[in-house]
């Protein structure tokens, strides 16, 4: 079994899609129909795609996890929230602009 789709709603789109990239990630704009524009991206092997949060939707309680290939390239831009030892390898905990907790290891 893997991961084909994560679909996440977002208070600050454009914000959220910066955040996103610093892991690798490249978004495209996509729209369908008359659904809202997004982005999305398929370099991790999955659809990952990022809509806009409705007016009266809340953002959930999300923790997501990202494997990157230069954690500290990337945790130089950001704020660590904390960090952790597991199975040997170092776990960065930082919030993106939802507030949604992500963790970052080295690939």
């Amino acid at each position: 079994m893997q991961i084909n789709l994560l679909v996440m709603r977002c208070k600050e789109l454009e914000t959220t899609r910066q955040f996103y990239e610093l892991f690798g990630f490249i978004f495209v704009k996509e729209k369908h129909g008359g659904g809202p524009l997004h982005y999305s991206s398929q370099d991790a092997g999955f659809v990952f795609e990022l809509y806009p949060l409705a007016e009266n939707d809340a953002v959930g309680n999300s923790r997501l996890g990202f494997s990157v290939k230069d954690v500290q390239q990337v945790l130089s831009q950001l704020s660590i929230a904390n960090q952790h030892e597991f199975n040997g390898k170092q776990i960065y905990t930082i919030r993106d602009p939802d507030g949604r907790v992500v963790e970052l290891s080295e690939q």
